[in-house]
């Protein structure tokens, strides 16, 4: 593994390297760790690399990388970079013959998307971006339910995310997350929409198997002189005929990161909530309500191969990027083999629910400035 961002005080580079060495399958052996060359350096000597890979710039870890034998080299580069950062390192990455996971969303903008999906497919190389709330064991026992239809054909789907910590000026005191999150030219034009929405939406879509088609928004900026949104709230229609509800806001003071969501069908409805999500609720028309828990037998295939401990042992957020990680490492392994590569094979989230998911957030901002109901997803 090597890494473009996550210097010091990155929090999702250290997210990302213990998960991507969770399960001993991947090492950390370089970085880019910022523009900075000696806080690169720095970065370096902190996660206990090789100085020599401790490189200026992912463009000279690139070529340096490249240039050591295949034993040697690393064979992919996450980019934990703010937005505005992430399109160049991850096309070039491709383009050396590297494949790369990129954190969510995925770009700065649309057209940086799509491009990068044309770099995807010119290098034939393997692309996944971390939506990390899909590898949960539990959402990924509801989805195999509602594909299964135990709760039959889906009437409503309900998705929040709210969180607090941008419930005041914090930006204002300088504090590194919020500062670029509500910079539009670090960010990209979603603020609360880019940094969690396209989490609820991806989460929506993949729980239920079903497609966002139309989108009816509306974003507010609670903060004075924030430049970007930090609330909103919209109606869903999906390619089935059903209809949903979406809300992700930053100002939502006492919340921490409380995503939620509820599917209802014709015969039964699931629930699955991030502070408690080793547990899904699963409601029936003529039976009692169940409580579903994450180790035991009774579960699927997908949630038991994603699980690594025993009932009541707690696994959570960090488990949940690694099963992403550890999926990403079989596609890699077979694309070594030959095999050609589709990502929903393998069940983590790839290039094409990146651009899925900056099409979101252009698709509600067009919605929230136009005066007509309802606007297409595209």
């Amino acid at each position: 593994m090597g890494l473009v961002g996550g210097g010091p005080g990155s929090f999702i580079g250290r997210i990302h390297r213990i998960a991507a060495e969770l399960d001993g399958e991947a090492e950390l052996v370089c970085g880019a760790f910022s523009s900075d060359p000696q806080r690169s350096r720095e970065a370096g000597e902190a996660y206990h690399i090789d100085p020599a890979r401790a490189y200026a710039s992912y463009a000279q870890m690139f070529e340096a990388e490249k240039a050591l034998p295949a034993d040697k080299r690393m064979d992919f580069v996450a980019v934990v970079t703010p937005n505005h950062l992430h399109f160049e390192p991850a096309r070039l990455a491709l383009e050396n013959g590297f494949h790369a996971v990129v954190d969510k969303p995925l770009c700065f903008s649309l057209d940086e998307a799509r491009a990068l999906q044309t770099a995807v497919d010119r290098s034939r190389r393997i692309l996944a971006v971390t939506y990390t709330y899909s590898g949960y064991p539990l959402v990924k026992e509801a989805r195999a339910l509602v594909a299964a239809g135990r709760i039959g054909a889906v009437r409503k789907i309900y998705v929040e995310y709210p969180q607090g910590w941008l419930a005041t000026n914090l930006e204002g005191s300088g504090q590194k997350q919020a500062s670029w999150r509500t910079d539009p030219a670090k960010s990209g034009a979603g603020g609360a929409i880019g940094d969690i929405g396209t989490h609820a939406a991806h989460l929506a879509e993949y729980v239920s198997g079903l497609r966002i088609t139309h989108i009816d928004a509306m974003l507010n900026t609670f903060i004075p002189d924030r430049r970007l949104d930090d609330d909103s709230s919209m109606l869903l229609r999906f390619d089935s005929g059903a209809s949903g509800v979406l809300m992700a806001t930053q100002v939502a003071v006492g919340e921490e990161n409380n995503l939620a969501i509820r599917v209802y069908g014709e015969k039964g409805s699931i629930t699955w909530k991030q502070v408690e999500p080793n547990t899904l609720v699963l409601g029936s028309l003529d039976a009692p309500t169940q409580v579903l828990r994450a180790g035991w037998g009774y579960l699927g295939a997908a949630a038991t191969r994603n699980t690594r401990t025993p009932s009541g042992h707690p696994e959570g957020y960090l488990e949940a990027f690694a099963n992403i990680y550890a999926a990403f490492y079989r596609a890699v392994r077979d694309h070594a083999a030959g095999k050609k590569i589709d990502p929903r094979e393998y069940d983590f989230p790839g290039i094409a629910d990146g651009v899925r998911g900056m099409a979101f957030i252009n698709t509600v901002i067009r919605s929230a400035q136009s005066q007509q109901k309802w606007t297409e997803f595209a």
